[in-house]
C-alpha cells in the first residue's frame, strides 16, 4: 500500500536578500516559462544584482516555503508599480500559494501609493498564467512589452 504524499505546510515570509541564489535556482524549475541563470545573467539579472535591488528597497518581495523549503516567490518595483516576477514550483501549483504571494506583492505596492499595477503575461490562452490572471481581476492593455508578453493590468478599487 501506498502512503499518500502529505499536504505541505506553506509558510509566507518577506523575501531576504541572502536567498537571492535560491530564486534564480526556483526560477529555472518552474513548469511554465523557466528561465535559466545563464539567461537570467544575459539579461544582467545575477544573484548578486537581485540581492542589491532588494537590499536598496526598490524590489519588495515574498517568498514561500513548503515544508521548509523554497517553493515560489513574488516581486515588484516599487517604482513602476510592475509584477516583475512570480515563480511556484510544479510541487506547489493549486494550492493557492501563487494567488498569496501575488497578494501580498500587491498590497505593498499598493501601501507605497500605487493604484495601478503592470506586468507582463503570455498571450497564449493555453498558458498556466493567462487565466490565472484574469480570473483575478488583471486586464488587457492592448500592449506587448519588450519581451513580446502581453501587458496586463490592475487598478485597486478605492
Amino acid at each position: 500500500m501506498t502512503t499518500p504524499t502529505p499536504f505541505p505546510t506553506l509558510v509566507f515570509q518577506a523575501a531576504l536578500a541572502q536567498d537571492a541564489a535560491a530564486f534564480i535556482t526556483v526560477r529555472g524549475q518552474t513548469r511554465q516559462n523557466a528561465v535559466s541563470a545563464e539567461r537570467l545573467a544575459e539579461f544582467g539579472i545575477t544573484a548578486e544584482s537581485w540581492a542589491e535591488l532588494m537590499r536598496s528597497g526598490k524590489l519588495p518581495g515574498h517568498a514561500c516555503h513548503a515544508n521548509g523549503v523554497l517553493a515560489g516567490y513574488c516581486f515588484g518595483d516599487l517604482d513602476t508599480g510592475e509584477i516583475i516576477v512570480l515563480a511556484l514550483l510544479p510541487e506547489v501549483e493549486g494550492m493557492g500559494a501563487g494567488k498569496t504571494l501575488l497578494e501580498l506583492v500587491m498590497a505593498d505596492l499598493r501601501a507605497h501609493g500605487h493604484q495601478r499595477l503592470f506586468l507582463g503575461c503570455s498571450s497564449d490562452p493555453a498558458s498556466r498564467s493567462y487565466g490565472f490572471y484574469r480570473h483575478l481581476g488583471w486586464t488587457s492593455t492592448g500592449e506587448t512589452d519588450a519581451h513580446g508578453d502581453e501587458v496586463l493590468e490592475f487598478f485597486f478599487k478605492p
